[in-house]
């Protein structure tokens, strides 16, 4: 007599958390402000001011955008603050930094929104594959969410999962 195959993966009370599923969609570009510097790295007030003025920040509408000098140039804040004045109520986000912290930003931002409660006493496994650009902070991010309240936390999938955090049997 054939014995019956059980998925035991299908028959766990994991609860799977796929961080791409807090992924916010939309476009994204940066803006290096190292264009409108002297030689890259000298801010000249008067011709950065212009430059910034006539350039198109429409091109902008409706992306998250990220402001960053790629040289070494010391570059006061206000310059910041004046790109963004042209970007604000076309861009849907402005961060300071490159696309790499816009992303961790966003995903920062999704994951407070998160009702963490959901997870309350279970087992959760945060998805390890992906195909979005889900930044490293996400998981950390998630983890001290998910601490708080989940019995367990694992990462990768249930198949092959890599224990994270355990409630402790006295807490």
């Amino acid at each position: 007599m054939a014995q019956e195959i059980k998925n035991k993966v299908a028959e766990s009370k994991l609860v799977t958390l796929d961080l791409q599923d807090y992924y916010i969609e939309g476009k994204r570009s940066q803006i290096d402000v190292a264009q409108w510097l002297e030689e890259g790295l000298i801010l000249r007030e008067k011709s950065f001011r212009q430059a910034v003025n006539s350039f198109d920040f429409s091109a902008f509408k409706n992306h998250f955008v990220a402001l960053h000098c790629s040289t070494d140039a010391i570059v006061p804040v206000w310059a910041y603050m004046l790109m963004t004045s042209k970007l604000e109520g076309l861009a849907q986000e402005i961060v300071f930094g490159d696309l790499q912290q816009l992303e961790s930003f966003l995903m920062r931002e999704s994951l407070r929104r998160i009702d963490i409660s959901a997870f309350s006493g279970k087992n959760i496994i945060v998805k390890g594959c992906f195909e979005k650009p889900i930044p490293s902070s996400a998981y950390v991010q998630i983890t001290q969410q998910l601490s708080a309240v989940a019995n367990a936390v694992f990462y990768g999938e249930a198949c092959s999962s890599v224990p994270v955090f355990k409630k402790s049997k006295s807490g």
